[in-house]
C-alpha cells in the first residue's frame, strides 16, 4: 500500500485488523470535574480461538488502566489502546530514517518529477537526504508531495482499543466495553427574569455539555451527576493573614429538603430525557429547569473588611435573594453554575444587570446574589477616635453614613468585618442600632435608609490591640 502526503492532503487507506466494531449502544455518565464513565454494548462476531478485536471511536482521552470488557464466551488474552492519530505530521514523524518518495510538479508545463529521499528529521519542517544533498521540505505552498510505502502500524485514522480475545466458540455476541475518560464536561447555566414590582423571579435552567475527547458518541443515553467523585480541592482562604475575602451576604442559608431526583451515593441524577449524539468539538445545550412567578426581592449589601476608614462613600451591592425550597421557591436541587438575572425595561424589553455563581445547592436553600454595585447606595465608613485603654486594649468609635438616592426607600445588611484576627473578645460597647453577631469577625446591622435621605449608624468597639 501507498500513502500519499501533499500540502493539505493524505490519501491513505486504514490498516487491516482481524475486526472492526464500530459503536453500540452507547450510555454516558458525566461528572463536574471533566470525568465521564463511557459504557458501550458492542455485537461482535468472535470466530473461535484467539482473534484481534478492534474497536474503534473510543475517546481519544481515554484512561486505558480503567478499561474493562465484559462478555460471555472468552478470555481477554492483550488490550491496548493506540492513541497516535494518523495525520501528516505524524506520518512524517514515523518516516525518520525511512525511505519514501518526493513529487515535484512544474508550474509551468504540470510535469512531474519523482526522487527516492531519506528523512533524516521532522522538526518544524521535514530534512530529507537525496543523494548528496540536503533538502528541507515546508508547508510553503510549493506544488510537492511526499509518497509514502505503508502506513506505520501504530498509526491509525480514529482513536482505536484493540483487544486479543480467546474465544471458546464462534459467534455473535455482545460485548460491553467501559472506560473512564476526561474531555467530557457539563456546567449548569441559569438565566433568570426578575420583575421587582411582583417581587418574582423567573427561571430558566439550562445544561451546557462540552466534548473535547476527540470521538463523537452517537445517541447516547446520557446521564449527569452533579458532584465531584474522588476530586480534591484546598480549602479555601480565610483571609486572616492577608488580603480578606469579601464575605456572602447573609441571606445564604443551606436547605435541609431532599430532592425529588435519583441520587447515586451523595449525588444528584440529572438524566436527559431523550438520547442524544454528543459530537466531538461541540457544546450541547439541554434544559432541566423551568420555574415562573416564585417569590425574589431585592437587598443590598456592604461589607466593612475591617476597622478603618473609607476616604469616600462606595456603593453597596445589589443583592437578588429567592429560595429553592419546594413551597415559595424553585422547588429542586441547584447544580452548580452562573446565575445571569435580567430586568425588563420601561419598554419591556429584558435587560442584563448582573450575574453571579452559585455552588451545589441543596432543595429548601436560600439564596442572596450579588449582582453588582449600586448607582444611588452609597455607604462610609469612618474612625472617629482611636483610643489606647491598657497595653493591649484599644477602644475604636465608628461612624457608618449611609445615602439613599432612589425615590423609595431601602435596607441595606452593613457588616462590619475583621473582628477576629487571632482573638475572640472583641465586644461592641456601644451602638446606636442593635446588631447581631453572625461571628466573633463579624456584626451586622440592618439599616432602613429613607427615599433621598440618609441614616448613621454608630457603634463603640474594645478590641485587643
Amino acid at each position: 500500500m501507498r500513502v500519499t502526503f501533499g500540502l493539505a492532503v493524505v490519501l491513505l487507506a486504514t490498516p487491516a485488523a482481524a475486526q472492526d466494531n464500530a459503536q453500540g449502544d452507547v450510555s454516558v455518565t458525566i461528572y463536574n470535574n471533566n470525568l465521564a464513565l463511557v459504557q458501550d454494548v458492542r455485537q461482535v462476531p468472535l470466530p473461535a480461538g484467539v482473534s484481534r478485536q478492534e474497536f474503534l471511536d473510543v475517546s481519544a482521552q481515554i484512561r486505558a488502566e480503567t478499561v474493562t470488557l465484559g462478555g460471555q464466551g472468552f478470555e481477554i488474552v492483550e488490550q491496548n489502546f493506540d492513541y497516535d492519530l494518523l495525520s501528516p505530521q505524524a506520518l512524517m514523524e514515523k518516516a525518520v530514517g525511512q525511505t519514501v518518495t518526493l513529487v515535484r510538479v512544474n508550474p509551468a508545463t504540470g510535469a512531474e518529477t519523482r526522487e527516492t529521499a531519506r528523512v533524516l528529521s521532522n522538526n518544524g519542517g521535514a530534512v530529507v537526504q537525496i543523494g548528496n544533498r540536503i533538502e528541507v521540505l515546508r508547508g510553503d505552498g510549493l506544488p510537492t508531495r511526499v509518497i509514502f510505502d505503508r502506513v506505520p502500524p501504530n498509526l491509525r485514522a480514529r482513536p482505536t482499543l484493540s483487544v486479543t480475545l480467546d474465544a471458546a466458540s464462534a459467534g455473535a455476541r455482545p460485548l460491553a466495553l467501559s472506560y473512564l475518560t476526561p474531555g467530557l464536561s457539563w456546567k449548569a447555566d441559569y438565566v433568570t427574569l426578575f420583575d421587582e414590582a411582583k417581587g418574582t423571579i423567573d427561571v430558566q435552567g439550562w445544561i451546557t455539555l462540552g466534548n473535547n475527547t476527540g470521538t463523537t458518541f452517537r445517541n447516547a443515553d446520557t446521564l449527569l451527576v452533579a458532584g465531584n467523585p474522588g476530586n480534591v480541592t484546598p480549602r479555601p482562604f480565610d483571609g486572616r493573614y492577608g488580603r480578606p475575602v469579601p464575605p456572602p451576604p447573609p441571606g445564604n442559608r443551606p436547605g435541609t429538603e431532599s430532592a425529588d431526583r435519583e441520587r447515586l451515593g451523595d449525588f444528584y441524577l440529572y438524566p436527559l430525557g431523550h438520547r442524544t449524539t454528543i459530537a466531538n468539538a461541540q457544546q450541547k445545550q439541554v434544559s432541566f429547569l423551568d420555574v415562573a412567578g416564585a417569590p425574589a426581592r431585592r437587598a443590598y449589601f456592604f461589607a466593612n473588611p475591617w476597622l478603618g476608614t473609607l476616604n469616600e462613600a462606595r456603593s453597596a451591592d445589589t443583592v437578588i435573594e429567592f429560595s429553592s425550597s419546594r413551597t415559595g421557591g424553585l422547588g429542586d436541587a441547584l447544580p452548580a453554575g452562573i446565575v445571569r438575572v435580567y430586568m425588563r425595561d420601561a419598554s419591556g424589553q429584558p435587560q442584563f444587570i448582573g450575574e453571579n455563581s452559585i455552588q451545589h445547592t441543596p432543595m429548601g436553600s436560600d439564596l442572596a446574589l450579588r449582582t453588582g454595585e449600586a448607582f444611588d447606595v452609597k455607604v462610609q465608613p469612618v474612625v472617629v477616635e482611636r483610643t489606647r485603654l491598657s497595653d493591649d486594649r484599644w477602644r475604636t468609635r465608628m461612624r457608618y453614613t449611609l445615602t439613599n438616592a432612589r425615590p423609595n426607600p431601602v435596607t441595606v445588611d452593613l457588616l462590619q468585618a475583621g473582628l477576629d484576627w487571632g482573638w475572640t473578645d472583641t465586644r461592641i460597647t456601644e451602638e446606636s442600632l442593635e446588631s447581631t453577631r453572625r461571628s466573633s469577625t463579624e456584626a451586622w446591622w440592618k439599616v432602613p435608609v429613607p427615599a433621598n435621605g440618609e441614616a448613621v449608624v454608630t457603634a463603640t468597639f474594645d478590641t485587643r490591640y
